[in-house]
C-alpha cells in the first residue's frame, strides 16, 4: 500500500513539474539593437518574472501550462505585451526589441528650456522636484517652498533675518541675487519683490520644480548667473482635480490651502488658494521671535481656453497680501514696554497677471505670445526707522519654434521692465531705478546621431542703464551608452545692479546709498559645468544611479556693501572677482520598498580682490541623506539627515558644523492621507552653541544666521482628494 501512495506522489509531482515551463529572451533597442540590461519580463497577472543580465539575457521560470501574456519592460521604453503558448516549441533564447517613448512622451515640454525632447535627451542639464518628492517636501513645510530648496543638494537657503526669517536662494554658494526665481516661465520674484518670496510660495498648486544650475541667460535674460528655478504650475486636466491640505504645527502655526482643476472641451480652470498663519515662537528663551507672527492669504485662479486643437489662451493673476512681525516677543504679544520694544514688521501685497497666448502653426512649427505684470508694495519697519516702496515690472515675449526630425529651433524677442518707488521724501538718498531690457535670442537643438547631441544659443539684450550684451551658451551630451551618459556645457550672464542683495535686506537697508549709476558697471560672468551620470541594475529588484556634476563660476566685477565713517554704506566694486568651483554628488540605490538617496557637495567659494578670502555664509561641505520606505498608495517614511559644515561669517568668526535629523510619515487611502513629521527632532538650533546677537535686547545688533533657529518642530495635517 505504501509503494503505491509514493508511487502516485511522485507521478503526481513529475506532473507538475511537467506543467511548468521556461522561456529565454534576449531585449535589445529595436533601432540601435543595444543590449539592455536591466529589461524585465513579467508574467500578467503573476508575480512571475526576472530581469535581464549584462547580456541583455532574461530567463524566467514556472510559468504555467497554456497561454501566458507576458510583459517586456525598461526605463524609458514602451511596454510591449507577447503572448506566448507554453511549452513553446524551442528552448532556444528569443530576440524581443523595445521601442523608445511613444511620441506623445518626446513632446512633453522641458519647461525652462523650452526644448519638445524629453529629460533625458536635452543637452542642458536640468533637475527636477516633482511627483512623490515634491508632495513630501510640501508634507513637511506646506506653507512655502523654503525647505524644498534649501534640501536639494547644490542648494542653500540663506536666511537674512534673525526675527522675521526672511531667505533667499543660493545656488553653488553664490548670492541670492545671481539665482533667477520664476513661476511658469515669468520673472515675478527679482528686486525687492524678491526679498520674501520663498516664504509666500505654497507648493500644493505646484507640478514640479525645474533648476538648472550656471549661467541661463539665453531665454531668460540678466540674473540667472548661478542659475534658475522655474515653478511650474498644474493645469487642467480631463479629470477634475480637487485637493485640501490642513496642517498645524507645535509652534503654534497653521496652513491651509486648496486646489481645483478642471478641464472641458473649450474651457479650464485651475483655482488655488492658501491661508498661513504663524505665532511668535521663541525656542531658546532669549526673548527674540525664532519664528515671527504672521498671516498670509494667497489666491490664484486662472482660466484657459481652446479654441480649437491647435491653440490654447489662458490669464491669470495672483494676489499675495501678509503681514509679518518678529523681534522681542513680549511686545510682539502685546506685552512689550519701553525695555521691550524691538520689532521688525513687513508688509507685503503682491499682485501679478499672467497671459499666455500659444498655437501650432503647423505639425512641425509653434508659437508662444506672453504678458505679466507685477506689482509689489512692501514697508521694512523698524524701532526709528521705515524703508518702503513699490515695485512695478512687467514682461512680454513672442517666440517661435521649429521641429524637425534631427534639429529645434526656438527664437524670439523680449522685453523686460522693473521700475522700483521708494516711498517718503525725495531726495539724493532714494535708492529709485527704472530699468528698460530689450532682448532677442536664438536656441538651436542639434541631433547629430544617436548617442551625440548639441543645444547652442545665442542671446543679445539692450539695457537701458548698461549697454549692450552678448550671452552665448552651449551644451553637448554623449550617450555612451545605456548606462552612462556625459554632458559639458557653459555659457555667460550679467546682473543689472540694485540695491537689492541678501547684504542691503539683512540691515533693512538703513542707511543704504543710492547705486551711482554712472560710475557702477553690470556684473558679467562666465561659467561651466561637466556631469556624468550612471545608472544600472545591480541584481534583480536592485537599481543604482549615480551623477557627479563638476562646475566653475566667475563673477567679475561683483558689487560689494560697505561701510562709510559718516555711519552711511555703499555698494563699491573693487577690482577683481568672486569664483565658485565644485563638485555635486547624487546617488540612489533602490530597492522596493527601500529607497536610499545621498547628496554631497563641495562648494570652494572665493573672494578675489587685494586679498583672496573665502565667501562668507558658505558651506563648504554638504551632505543631504534621505532614506525612505514606501508601500505604494499605502505608506511612506522617510529618515533625513543633513550635514553642514563651518561656515564663514562677515564678522571674521566662523560658525560651527552641525547636523539636521527629520522623521516624515503618511499614510495613505483612496481619498485622503494623514501625515505627521518629526523636523529637526535632535533639536539642533544657532542658539543652542553659539550667539545671534550683540547689544540689549531692545536695540539688538544681529550676527549671521548660518544654522536654524526655530529647533524642534513637529507638524501634521490632512490631504484631501476629492
Amino acid at each position: 500500500m505504501k509503494k503505491i501512495i509514493l508511487l502516485l506522489i511522485t507521478v503526481i509531482n513529475i506532473s507538475v513539474l511537467h506543467a511548468q515551463h521556461s522561456f529565454k529572451a534576449i531585449i535589445k533597442d529595436r533601432e540601435s539593437k543595444e543590449l539592455l540590461t536591466g529589461a524585465t519580463a513579467v508574467v500578467e497577472k503573476t508575480t512571475i518574472g526576472a530581469t535581464s543580465d549584462t547580456k541583455g539575457l532574461v530567463e524566467v521560470k514556472n510559468i504555467p501550462e497554456g497561454k501566458q501574456v507576458v510583459l517586456f519592460s525598461y526605463v524609458g521604453y514602451e511596454t510591449l505585451k507577447v503572448t506566448f503558448d507554453f511549452p513553446l516549441p524551442s528552448n532556444e533564447a528569443l530576440e524581443i526589441l523595445l521601442s523608445g517613448a511613444s511620441e506623445e512622451l518626446e513632446e512633453i515640454v522641458i519647461a525652462s528650456t523650452r526644448s519638445s525632447r524629453t529629460i533625458d535627451d536635452i543637452p542642458t542639464r536640468v533637475e527636477f522636484i516633482a511627483g512623490e518628492e515634491l508632495e513630501e517636501k510640501g508634507n513637511m513645510k506646506p506653507g512655502d517652498i523654503r525647505m524644498m530648496l534649501n534640501e536639494s543638494t547644490g542648494i542653500q537657503t540663506q536666511q537674512t533675518s534673525a526675527t522675521s526669517y526672511n531667505s533667499s536662494i543660493r545656488i553653488q554658494g553664490l548670492d541670492g541675487k545671481y539665482t533667477q526665481l520664476i513661476r511658469d516661465g515669468f520673472p515675478l520674484y527679482s528686486g525687492f519683490s524678491g526679498g520674501l518670496s520663498l516664504l509666500q510660495i505654497a507648493p500644493l498648486d505646484l507640478e514640479r520644480v525645474e533648476v538648472i544650475k550656471g549661467a541661463s541667460s539665453t531665454l531668460y535674460g540678466g540674473g540667472a548667473i548661478a542659475g534658475l528655478v522655474n515653478l511650474i504650475s498644474k493645469t487642467p486636466k480631463e479629470e477634475r482635480e480637487l485637493n485640501f491640505l490642513l496642517n498645524t504645527t507645535s509652534a503654534l502655526g497653521m496652513d491651509a490651502s486648496g486646489f481645483y482643476s478642471k478641464r472641458n472641451k473649450k474651457i479650464g480652470s485651475t483655482i488655488f488658494a492658501s491661508y498661513n498663519l504663524g505665532s511668535p515662537y521663541d525656542p531658546a528663551g532669549i526673548g527674540l521671535t525664532a519664528i515671527p507672527k504672521f498671516n498670509r492669504y494667497t489666491i490664484n485662479p486662472k482660466l484657459f481656453f481652446y479654441p480649437n486643437d491647435r491653440t490654447t489662451v489662458y490669464i491669470g493673476f495672483n494676489n499675495t497680501a501678509e503681514d509679518r512681525r518678529g523681534g522681542d516677543i513680549n511686545y510682539i504679544k502685546g506685552d512689550g514696554d519701553s525695555k521691550n520694544a524691538y520689532y521688525e514688521k513687513n508688509r507685503t501685497d503682491r499682485f501679478s497677471t499672467q497671459f499666455e497666448l500659444s498655437g501650432k502653426v503647423n505639425e512641425r512649427s509653434k508659437f508662444s505670445l506672453k504678458n505679466s505684470v507685477s506689482y509689489y508694495d512692501r514697508s521694512i519697519e523698524i524701532p526709528n526707522y521705515t524703508f518702503s516702496g513699490t515695485q512695478l515690472s512687467s514682461f512680454s515675449e513672442l517666440n517661435y519654434s521649429r521641429k524637425e526630425a534631427r534639429a529645434e529651433w526656438i527664437t524670439g524677442i523680449n522685453l523686460w521692465t522693473d521700475g522700483f518707488t521708494q516711498d517718503g521724501q525725495r531726495g539724493a538718498d532714494v535708492v529709485d531705478y527704472d530699468y528698460v531690457t530689450l532682448g532677442a535670442f536664438v536656441q538651436n537643438t542639434l541631433i547629430a546621431n544617436d548617442r551625440l547631441s548639441f543645444e547652442t544659443g545665442l542671446r543679445g539684450d539692450y539695457h537701458n542703464e548698461f549697454g549692450f550684451f552678448v550671452l552665448p551658451r552651449v551644451s553637448a551630451l554623449l550617450k555612451a551608452n545605456q548606462h552612462l551618459s556625459l554632458r559639458l556645457g557653459g555659457g555667460m550672464g550679467y546682473k543689472a545692479p540694485t540695491v537689492f542683495t541678501e547684504d542691503a535686506e539683512r540691515i533693512q537697508f538703513r542707511n543704504v546709498l543710492p547705486l551711482d549709476l554712472s560710475q557702477v558697471r553690470a556684473e558679467q560672468s562666465i561659467g561651466t559645468n561637466f556631469d556624468i551620470d550612471y545608472k544600472t541594475p545591480l541584481a534583480e529588484g536592485l537599481f543604482f544611479s549615480i551623477n557627479t556634476l563638476f562646475f566653475y563660476t566667475q563673477v567679475r566685477d561683483p558689487l560689494t556693501l560697505e561701510a562709510n565713517t559718516s555711519g552711511t554704506v555703499e555698494f563699491q566694486q573693487p577690482s577683481g572677482f568672486i569664483d565658485t568651483k565644485g563638485v555635486e554628488t547624487n546617488a540612489k540605490l533602490a530597492y522596493e520598498p527601500f529607497k536610499l538617496f545621498v547628496g554631497y557637495t563641495l562648494a570652494d567659494v572665493k573672494q578675489h580682490y587685494d586679498l583672496r578670502t573665502d565667501f562668507p555664509l558658505v558651506a563648504r561641505h554638504r551632505l543631504n541623506n534621505v532614506l525612505m520606505y514606501e508601500v505604494e498608495e499605502k505608506l511612506k517614511i522617510g529618515l533625513e539627515a543633513y550635514y553642514f559644515s563651518p561656515q564663514k561669517l562677515n564678522d571674521g568668526t566662523s560658525g560651527k558644523p552641525y547636523w539636521i535629523f527629520g522623521l516624515m510619515t503618511e499614510k495613505l487611502w483612496d481619498h485622503f492621507s494623514v501625515f505627521l513629521n518629526f523636523e529637526n527632532f535632535t533639536d539642533t538650533r544657532q542658539t543652542r552653541f553659539d550667539t545671534i546677537n550683540t547689544g540689549s535686547r531692545s536695540a539688538p545688533v544681529f550676527r549671521d544666521i548660518y544654522a536654524p533657529l526655530d529647533g524642534f518642530v513637529i507638524n501634521g495635517g490632512l490631504k484631501l482628494k476629492l
